[in-house]
């Protein structure tokens, strides 16, 4: 039987619901972590959760508004007051709407801006209240190959990425003293639920996504969501414990440059 490599941690998730967020809660678990899930929908957090149990751990599912500052704090406290610790945190949640810099709106840039760096923020903050008083831990920001310069019509989003990275620089500079580790890992083209809806709405099905995608970028297809797993994991553990103010680059080889 293989080591578990998160046993005994506490692992918080924005947006760990629905795609890479969910997949990695359910996994962390399998790892020997308790993880608390933060976002909306109760039905698929309880899910996860029961599939924990069956892992000999447990977890704990907060509806979390991120556009609501007092909801990420409220995500952390309720982690602490549940397992006493918080020991990681992976932010995932984010939206990534249609927003071409020559048309995007007001209402759509705040969006992009509260729910992808606002939210994080004020959940870094509370995170690292915890942390502190725990020795230390680990806290990974979902980045996407958009930080780099991104496709056209995705400007917010591009910008909200780019300034993710920023946070990730200033939190390991400003706290590994604490042993309060941060890294950025950069998210592929990838299938989630909510990029198939959208391409949906825009006319493509999934199937000729995944064509055009796999003939676009040089690994050939696009990145599944177990993909990030082992990566999440490492970033996670105490065997990255040297391991801060980096960027991980999981993308097939997008933007290679």
């Amino acid at each position: 039987m293989s080591e578990k490599k998160l046993l005994g941690k506490v692992i918080v998730i924005s947006g760990g619901t629905k795609g890479v967020g969910r997949a990695a809660a359910e996994e962390f678990a399998r790892q020997g972590a308790k993880v608390v899930i933060g976002g909306r929908d109760e039905e698929s957090a309880l899910k996860s959760i029961r599939l924990m149990r069956t892992y000999g751990t447990d977890g704990l599912f907060v509806h979390t508004d991120l556009e609501n500052v007092e909801d990420c704090k409220k995500l952390m406290d309720e982690a602490y007051h549940k397992f006493g610790k918080i020991d990681g945190f992976f932010n995932y949640a984010g939206i990534t709407p249609v927003s071409p810099l020559d048309t995007c709106d007001e209402y759509t840039f705040d969006k992009v801006m509260d729910i992808n760096f606002k939210s994080c923020f004020f959940c870094c903050q509370q995170a690292i209240k915890y942390m502190r008083m725990n020795g230390g831990g680990s806290i990974v920001l979902t980045g996407s190959a958009h930080a780099w310069g991104g496709e056209k019509d995705r400007a917010a989003y591009a910008c909200s990425k780019g300034v993710l990275r920023i946070l990730m620089e200033h939190i390991s500079h400003q706290y590994s003293r604490e042993h309060i580790r941060c890294n950025y890992l950069t998210l592929g083209w990838t299938p989630t639920e909510g990029e198939v809806a959208l391409r949906i709405s825009q006319g493509e099905t999934e199937t000729h996504l995944r064509e055009r995608a796999g003939a676009y970028l040089p690994m050939g297809r696009m990145c599944e969501k177990t993909d990030y797993l082992d990566g999440l994991v490492y970033m996670m553990s105490d065997g990255s414990s040297m391991m801060t103010g980096s960027t991980f680059r999981i993308t097939a080889g997008e933007y290679i440059g």
